[in-house]
């Protein structure tokens, strides 16, 4: 017996199942199953399933973010503390607040316990004395020139601690006391202002001007030509410019108020401001709210540079002219870091010339010494330099480097070094290659070349019409198509389809369509990279006319290392300076380079060394060079060309390459074989594991898994949760033979995908609130006496009319546009809407319309255009709406090849007879109602081949490959590896599409078992309400589950027991690979090809189940495993 686990892998669960299964899978035993959920908050799981991951800890790293902004301001301040006490600058009273013993660190330089006085006020008898009178005064004299009332008012007309603003203003020009600069260094210490690391500012763009404006509102006027449902408004400002914004509410009231905006004008190529159509300058306005830290930003340094003051100067000049003018979070809130440093370098170098003390050597010596007495390297470095320095550059102004991440760099799959150790030999990975390096931004271009295919839409063959066909031959013939194709993509930061067809290969789009006759191979609306290095750098030097440096790869490098390593821009500067004189470019070089945004710290899944083993043969045409290929791969070249024994070589390389034969043929290689050439093997096979026990699974999962090498920490949490529950199951149980996993669709996707589907989800609620809706206001009208508005089928026959309704609009009207997307329309709309549906969906084979009236009736049925005895695909793109009558005599033909056959003949339906359309009407009809909105259905309705539809959907569905199933499946591999197995991926490790295990569910009969497991609740929920509203009797042995439409939304009756993870986890158990194959393959075969046909996986899978006991009415069912 095998025993066999069975994992459902969730967003916040792990389902499993221990099945006991013969080695030849005629029969078997359920051993035990169950679930474990994860504790996770509900809104982190629906921002996860929206795309918008957010670690559990992300609250908890925000707070820890704040305390250590505070731990260094305080640090700063005991250094601060100890340079002025050294210096002798602190006032006695602030001195002695102070701890000054060496020996208690946690007092040393800081304020004793219970105590944190103010620098400028002393404590007396009276209360405290403001130590600064004098300057006070001085300030004073001053306010009597510009406010001669208000400094009649009293002795202290002003604050006391306003004296501050004064000081720093004098501290320019004039002489200051100690005290008075101590007072002066400390503020600077509690606000300095907004540091940007380089690659944190904003990126320049060229093609717009951002600029400050505070403006009064002359006059406002309402659009009155606008038809939209909300106001527009018009709004005059005093420069002459117009405001135009929309608003529920009256803007009459802004006249005569001054509003503040962040203006936008677009700029052409060379700098100039565009006009628009009527000649007028292109110009937008964003009216942000007070809050906003743009709008505040902009604005204050706006009016720093307007005014040609220093912040001090600004602040102490602004209150003589407004006193009442609030200064903390007022006239001065977020500015940049050097507005504050230039101001105190300029403080700085004044009182330099009137204090003695700063010009101390031995001062500074003590100062230096005081902050590092065991660095003695970095104090040498320091005492070439002075006080200002220290003060700015090593205390106040001292920006911590970023800690290094390295050890979060993934290991490189192919190359690491080997070294010996005390004796010892060990191995040290090498990490991967940066993505903006240019050797990874090669290869990477190389790949999308070797995989891009040129593929036709729509070809006729034979009177038949063909989808997606490949053409690539045709466009590229030769391989100085494809080397220009290179040289054409190596200058682009990136490339859309419709540049590359219309652009490269001059296609253009037939007239009155939206969209090329041709599509390449990838995602259609997706921006794919190229190099964006080149690119980045192409614009750079395209200023100093240097474009041509780049042709030069070891210029490239040298740059690129330069901008990709140095992160500071004081010391790019000087980096690029001498790279500009080493390569005797001009200054602008090292102005445009310095604008640059730095490149993004990703990395690829390569070393730079084994990149360069690779990409030689990857190369193509005249970019292909021998010279380039390593020694070490010339020499297994060769002994692969002449058939050599060499261990080195696996026998998997040989039959990869069997049939090249000379050097020249290594060429244009893909990534993966070129990995077999080089190394003997695929990427993956890299990271071989075996655990011989649970406690060496545990091992792992506490010393041996590094945290955040997923990059996603949902998903993370999950692989440990998983990987837990597999170490307590073999604990449990022992040994497994085989592991079979199925993980969530959430799991699975990318943040992109994964916030599609979201909103896919919310669409398809609503339209299934709506259905619903429909459906209970059509039940309250006599002729529909046989409707029932919670059966599933009569549901779906609603939504299928609805979607073919909706799909042959060109253009909706607004107000049915409106119905068609709400859930809950009302009464009045909803009568709307179902007259407006009524008799404007057609039968597609006789193109006659189907009233309401009927569509409940037996006389129509739902039909699946591929039938399901030749394919299974219960999806909505695959249903239709017709005839009883004509769905009979479809029988098991895709749905033109039944109108080729049936074309033209007539069929008695009811009482009249109606004739099935002609292909050409047909093509025609189906093109009409599908081929603009919903393609996949017009491509099923169109098919002649069966082929033609479901050969993507089977080799997706094979090919898993999303990273998040190669990494569960290679660790899970781990625990059921045979002893003999090289790939990263176990044989014994068998992995579950969802469309699989939902046929085998239904097959098994597993759904009619959950609904009798719940059955219970919804019967309590009648008894406690007094209803049927949660459920009726609709057979003697049938209980139909429903739910009150007003509780409707979002409710799923699958998902208000985790026990289903467990039945989705015995489900997945079950499933072999022949059921896999044999659903995935056979069920795509065409009936009509017997040779293709798995006889034998049905006879083993599969047995006779007779409907209305008739010999000849039968289907085949799959056997249960239990």
């Amino acid at each position: 017996m095998k025993r066999i686990l069975g994992l459902d892998v969730g967003t916040n669960s792990v389902g499993w199942a221990v099945v006991n299964q013969s080695k030849d899978g005629e029969y078997g035993t359920i051993e035990k199953l169950g679930s474990r959920i994860i504790p996770m908050d509900q809104g982190v799981m629906d921002q996860f399933a929206q795309g918008q991951t957010e670690s559990t800890t992300a609250e908890r790293t925000r707070y820890r973010g704040v305390r250590r902004l505070r731990e260094r301001s305080l640090l700063r301040r005991e250094r601060l503390h100890r340079v002025l006490h050294v210096l002798g600058f602190l006032p006695a009273h602030y001195d002695e607040s102070i701890g000054w013993n060496r020996n208690d660190n946690k007092t040393y330089g800081k304020f004793l316990p219970g105590t944190e006085v103010k620098l400028a006020w002393a404590a007396t008898d009276e209360g405290h004395r403001f130590l600064f009178y004098d300057s006070y005064l001085e300030m004073l004299e001053d306010l009597k020139v510009h406010q001669p009332s208000l400094s009649k008012t009293s002795e202290t007309p002003i604050p006391l601690d306003w004296t501050i603003y004064y000081l720093r203003k004098k501290a320019l020009t004039q002489p200051i006391t100690k005290e008075e600069l101590a007072w002066i260094l400390l503020q600077f210490n509690q606000k300095r202002g907004y540091y940007q690391l380089r690659g944190e500012e904003e990126v320049v763009d060229d093609s717009k001007k951002e600029e400050y404006y505070a403006l009064k509102v002359v006059k406002v006027e309402l659009d009155t030509e606008n038809r939209s449902k909300k106001d527009w408004y018009n709004i005059h400002l005093e420069n002459g410019w117009i405001y135009r914004r929309s608003s529920n509410v009256s803007l009459d009231n802004w006249v005569g108020l001054t509003k503040e905006f962040i203006v936008t004008t677009r700029l052409d190529a060379e700098g100039n401001e565009k006009l628009n159509a009527d000649g007028e300058v292109q110009r937008s306005f964003k009216n942000p709210s007070e809050d906003d830290w743009g709008l505040i930003k902009k604005k204050t340094e706006s009016d720093l540079l307007k005014s040609g003051k220093t912040v001090g100067a600004y602040i102490y000049d602004s209150l003589l002219t407004q006193p009442n003018q609030k200064i903390i979070g007022g006239l001065i809130r977020t500015i940049e870091r050097k507005l504050y440093r230039e101001e105190l370098e300029a403080i700085l170098t004044t009182q330099y010339q009137y204090n003695n003390d700063l010009q101390s050597d031995e001062l500074f010596q003590k100062a230096c010494f005081e902050l590092y007495p065991k660095n003695e390297n970095h104090r040498k470095n320091l005492l070439t330099k002075d006080f200002k320095h220290l003060f700015i550059e090593d205390i106040l102004f001292y920006q911590r480097p970023l800690k290094t991440k390295k050890s979060l760099i993934a290991n490189c799959p192919y190359e690491y070094r080997v070294f010996i150790k005390e004796g010892k030999k060990e191995i040290a990975p090498i990490k991967c290659i940066a993505k903006s390096n240019p050797y990874f931004q090669e290869i990477r271009l190389w790949q999308f070349i070797d995989n891009l295919r040129i593929l036709e839409r729509e070809v006729e063959v034979d009177g038949s019409i063909a989808y997606d066909v490949d053409v690539t031959a045709n466009f590229f013939k030769n391989e100085t198509d494809w080397v220009n194709l290179f040289i054409w993509l190596n200058d682009k930061k990136s490339v859309k389809q419709d540049e590359l067809l219309g652009q490269f290969l001059g296609l253009k789009k037939d007239k009155g369509k939206k969209e090329h006759n041709y599509r390449w191979n990838y995602v259609e609306d997706r921006d794919y990279p190229c190099n964006e290095t080149r690119a980045l750098l192409l614009k750079a030097l395209s200023y100093c006319e240097a474009e041509d440096r780049l042709d030069d790869f070891s210029f490239t490098y040298s740059l690129w290392h330069l901008l990709y390593s140095v992160e500071d821009k004081i010391e790019l500067k000087s980096g690029l300076e001498k790279f500009a004189l080493r390569h005797q470019l001009p200054q602008l070089f090292v102005e445009q380079l310095l604008n640059t945004p730095p490149f993004e710290k990703e990395y690829g899944s390569y070393s730079e060394k084994a990149i360069k083993r690779l990409l030689p043969l990857m190369r193509r045409g005249k970019y292909w060079d021998i010279d380039t290929i390593d020694n070490k791969t010339k020499q297994r070249i060769q002994r692969i060309i002449d058939g050599e024994v060499d261990d080195s070589i696996s026998i998997r390389a040989r039959e990869k390459l069997e049939g090249y034969r000379t050097l020249e043929q290594f060429t244009a290689l893909p990534l993966w074989l070129a990995g077999y050439v080089v190394y003997s093997r695929h990427a993956e096979s890299g990271d071989v594991t075996k655990w011989d026990s649970p406690e060496a699974l545990d091992h792992y999962i506490q010393v041996e898994f590094k945290q955040y090498s997923l990059r996603n920490p949902i998903v993370e949490q999950i692989v440990l949760e998983t990987l837990r529950v597999v170490k307590d199951l073999w604990s449990l149980y022992g040994d497994f033979s085989e592991i079979h996993l199925e993980l969530g669709r959430d799991i699975k996707n990318s943040a992109s995908v994964r916030n599609r589907i979201s909103t896919r989800q919310q669409e398809n609620e609503n339209t299934r609130q709506r259905i619903l809706n429909l459906l209970m206001n059509l039940k309250k009208e006599a002729r529909y006496a046989e409707l029932n508005p919670y059966s599933p089928s009569q549901q779906e026959k609603m939504r299928i009319v609805e979607e073919g309704v909706l799909n042959a609009q060109s253009q909706l009207p607004k107000d049915i546009e409106k119905i068609a997307t709400s859930a809950k329309p009302s009464s009045k709309e909803m009568q709307k809407y179902l007259l407006w549906l009524d008799q404007k969906y057609c039968s597609p084979y006789t193109g006659k319309p189907i009233s309401l009236a009927r569509l409940f009736t037996s006389d129509y049925q739902i039909e699946h255009v591929i039938p399901q005895k030749r394919y299974f695909d219960d999806s909505f793109s695959n249903k239709v709406i017709c005839e009883a009558e004509v769905n009979s005599l479809k029988g098991a033909l895709l749905a033109h090849e039944f109108i080729q056959k049936e074309g033209g003949s007539t069929i008695t339906v009811g009482t009249t007879t109606v004739e099935i359309l002609k292909s050409q009407e047909y093509v025609a009809l189906i093109n009409r109602t599908y081929g603009v909105k919903n393609k996949l259905k017009a491509k099923k309705l169109l098919a002649t081949d069966l082929d033609e539809v479901i050969d993507g959907f089977s080799t997706r569905q094979l090919n898993d490959t999303r990273y998040i199933n190669r990494v569960m499946m290679r660790l899970l591999s781990g625990v059921v590896r045979d002893k003999d197995e090289a790939e990263s991926t176990s044989r014994n490790v068998i992995p579950c599409a969802g469309r699989v295990t939902s046929v085998l569910k239904h097959h098994w009969g597993l759904n009619d078992s959950w609904d009798k497991l719940i059955q219970p609740r919804f019967e309590r929920l009648n008894k406690m309400t007094n209803s049927s509203d949660f459920g009726v009797w609709v057979a003697s042995n049938r209980f139909q589950i429903r739910v009150p439409f007003d509780l409707q939304k979002d409710f799923s009756k699958k998902r208000i027991d985790h026990r289903h993870h467990a039945l989705d986890a015995l489900v997945i158990a079950c499933t072999t690979r022949n059921h896999v194959n044999f659903i995935s393959n056979s069920y795509s075969r065409d009936v009509k090809d017997r040779k293709g046909f798995r006889y034998d996986l049905r006879a083993l899978l599969c047995e006779k189940e007779y409907n209305k006991g008739s010999s000849d009415n039968y289907s085949y069912q799959f056997k249960k495993p239990w």
